[in-house]
């Protein structure tokens, strides 16, 4: 049977990729997408994940919009890395489906009390303002989620935004407390892991060897988003940082990681929306996320390229 899942997502041509992984995955069934401000303001988001949807070919995917501001802070986004619409790279065409009326937050609401027990999967892929705002506000959805899996925060590898913090935490670290603590299953992508996931000249070409559209725009979208990374840090390539919540949803035997407590901070600019990651268990906090470390990059790439070439 197919795992119910809600994507939340700021796309992002990470973030894009995630979504083609997920709609090209008979393992999994998308509910909607809500999307939220992140990577670029929220009009850019949505537009975005619509966009998306079509390359895919599922124009019926429900997609909604959702926060276009934090919990308690100004939106920071990243342009510098995704570009000024937030899928800078390939010439794109606007969108012709329809956005839905309704606010991500109050279908989430819906979505979850109308939901059986344990049946249905949060996957965000940015900041987590619609996820801890559904929770604030409803309380009660919390019996129907199965599990959450995220991408954001690190520990070894530091931070991508500030010295110490992980852009999608250190966005809205507000909302990433209320989920580090609503006590839900949490498994957490932090970029300890897929800074080991990166991109190559052999697998992006794999992908614009597809022949097709979604393979040629996954090519030019790696090509674009992959210019930053190399720049910054001297790497070879890029990390893939949300399809890997995909990746871990149908194949988990990729990843492996450890159970442990992980704090957000809150109060200090000099840190704020740092990861505090209890790997060596030296306090006694209780554990409330598995934080993976370590990924399969040659498993990773090859799920990809079979999954996103079933798609047109």
């Amino acid at each position: 049977m197919a795992r119910n899942i809600i994507i939340d997502t700021d796309p992002g041509q990470d973030d894009a990729v995630a979504i083609l992984l997920a709609l090209a995955s008979p393992e999994l069934k998308v509910l909607g997408i809500t999307a939220v401000a992140g990577n670029v303001p929220l009009d850019l988001t949505q537009k975005n994940a619509r966009i998306i949807c079509e390359l895919a070919g599922f124009p019926d995917t429900l997609v909604f919009a959702g926060c276009d501001r934090p919990i308690n802070r100004a939106l920071v986004t990243a342009e510098h890395v995704h570009g000024k619409t937030g899928l800078d790279g390939p010439q794109l065409a606007p969108p012709t489906m329809a956005l839905q009326d309704q606010h991500a937050v109050d279908w989430i609401i819906d979505t979850l009390r109308a939901a059986p027990l344990a049946s249905v999967t949060l996957c965000p892929l940015g900041p987590l303002t619609n996820i801890a705002m559904a929770l604030q506000r409803a309380p009660d959805i919390k019996p129907a989620i199965a599990e959450i899996v995220l991408m954001g925060g690190g520990f070894f590898e530091g931070g991508n935004i500030t010295p110490t913090a992980e852009f999608n935490i250190y966005v809205d670290p507000h909302a990433a407390d209320i989920v580090f603590k609503s006590g839900l299953p949490l498994t957490v992508m932090p970029l300890d892991m897929t800074h080991k996931a990166l991109t190559s000249k052999a697998r992006v070409d794999a992908f614009r060897a597809m022949g097709t559209d979604v393979g040629r725009m996954t090519a030019e979208w790696t090509d674009f988003f992959e210019r930053f990374d190399k720049e910054k840090y001297g790497s070879l390539g890029a990390p893939l940082h949300d399809p890997t919540v995909i990746a871990y949803l149908i194949q988990p035997e990729l990843f492996s990681g450890r159970i442990i407590n992980v704090e957000i901070e809150t109060q200090s600019e000099l840190t704020m929306g740092m990861t505090v990651a209890d790997w060596w268990r030296v306090t006694d906090r209780a554990p409330n996320c598995t934080f993976m470390r370590d990924i399969d990059a040659d498993g990773f790439f090859a799920l990809l390229a079979e999954r996103l070439a079933r798609l047109g």
